[in-house]
């Protein structure tokens, strides 16, 4: 019997088969899917006529995924550059006639500012995202980070006057109590956080040898 015989290329044979649009995700990210998730306080079993929890959280991902931080900043007249504090050339200050903001420049970091009382995860929780569930690899996290465009002078004087910031997608690889800070990493492409070699950062960055 040869009708049922698998031809050597069925694999493109089934990549010529495409009928309709596809609800399967085609684009390649680093992320775990459940990164991408909100926080909604919906009961897992609701009443009949009430909205579904599963519908409620892609109803939000889908608006939450329309929204951008440099947008929303920048409709309210922020510009991004210039929320970070830079050297003081004191022969070179503005006038009050020259700017009509305050002569003082800024100068106070926003870690100052941040509050996590009204955030709906934690920090552990947050970093939690990146496991998989029957994974002990901790995935990045994704997000946005208010960046220089040079990365090496941003290393070397990050409140240089001729440093560019801008928020850029990042990995969240990890955080840190002490300091409140989150260790991240650029996203070479959209979804994709990857080292030098081009392998995904996986744990923070630290490798089975530590």
């Amino acid at each position: 019997v040869t009708t049922f015989t698998v031809p050597e290329d069925f694999g493109s044979v089934l990549d010529k088969q495409v009928i309709g649009p596809t609800t399967e995700n085609l684009i390649k990210s680093d992320f775990p899917v459940q990164s991408f998730k909100p926080k909604v306080q919906i009961a897992f079993q609701g009443l009949p006529g009430q909205c579904p929890r599963k519908i409620e959280v892609e109803r939000r991902r889908r608006v939450y995924q329309t929204f951008d931080i440099a947008q929303l900043l920048a409709s309210k007249g922020i510009d991004s550059d210039q929320l970070m504090p830079r050297h003081h050339d004191p022969n070179n200050m503005p006038t009050i006639g020259e700017k009509k903001d305050p002569v003082f420049p800024i100068y106070l970091p926003l870690q100052i500012f941040d509050n996590a009382e009204y955030d709906c995860r934690t920090s552990e929780e947050w970093i939690s995202l990146g496991l998989e569930p029957g994974s002990q690899d901790r995935k990045p996290v994704p997000g946005r980070a208010l960046l220089p465009t040079d990365d090496v002078l941003g290393h070397e004087d990050p409140k240089n006057q001729k440093l560019i910031y801008k928020w850029i997608d990042v990995g969240v690889l990890d955080y840190d109590k002490e300091t409140e800070l989150y260790l991240v990493h650029k996203a070479a492409k959209k979804g994709l956080v990857r080292d030098e070699e081009g392998r995904l950062i996986l744990n923070g960055g630290v490798t089975p040898e530590g």
